[in-house]
């Protein structure tokens, strides 16, 4: 989902291409280190599930996978742009609050403002939708000020209690400082894509 939008050319991804934005150490969490065999295995069973198709030149003898489980003519899910990148960062990341979606979604959608990624993570948790709420908004962390949200795609989730979701001590500035945080990895990432895309145009 990631590399259709911020390397739409690279798409539909092969088996080394795939493994390599699986293991990607920015703009992940948490951070994988699967083997090419690994990744085929689950790509098969993803396959089996409808949620990637597989693609075969059968003159050049390469794979390519490419992934339905949203926005695709046959998928149940179809997600508007800002809705897109906001589920992609969840699946990506795991827990975030509105402040760190607006800042780690910004390679794919930008949004005005924390109160519009609000906006569109309300429309997510719509139980009303045609193919349901596909977030859930877990109770918040003492010490922060947003509560975090959560894709639904591996089932319902239990309300965690909150004494259970303590990080350790943590100050009033803490949501202040995750923000901060996320907007230095946004910038890392970029930058690791600008060194790669030179390094593939074999410039300097």
């Amino acid at each position: 989902m990631e590399k259709a939008v911020t390397t739409p050319e690279q798409c539909p991804l092969t088996l080394n291409a795939l493994a390599l934005a699986c293991n990607q150490k920015s703009s992940r969490d948490p951070v994988l280190a699967l083997d090419q065999e690994t990744v085929r295995r689950t790509a098969r069973v993803l396959e089996d599930k409808d949620i990637v198709t597989r693609e075969e030149n059968f003159r050049t003898g390469i794979t390519k996978y490419r992934q339905r489980l949203c926005n695709t003519q046959f998928s149940e899910l179809q997600f508007t742009p800002d809705e897109y990148a906001v589920v992609c960062v969840l699946l990506l990341r795991g827990p975030q609050t509105p402040g760190e979606l607006r800042t780690r979604t910004s390679r794919m959608h930008t949004f005005a403002d924390n109160d519009a990624v609000s906006a569109t993570l309300a429309g997510l948790l719509d139980p009303d939708r045609e193919a349901g709420a596909v977030v859930a908004r877990l109770p918040r962390v003492p010490g922060r000020r947003d509560h975090e949200y959560m894709h639904l795609f591996a089932g319902e989730i239990d309300s965690v209690p909150e004494e259970e979701r303590l990080p350790g001590p943590a100050t009033p500035r803490s949501s202040r400082l995750d923000e901060l945080e996320a907007r230095v990895q946004v910038l890392e990432t970029e930058l690791a894509a600008l060194k790669q895309e030179l390094s593939a145009s074999g410039r300097p």
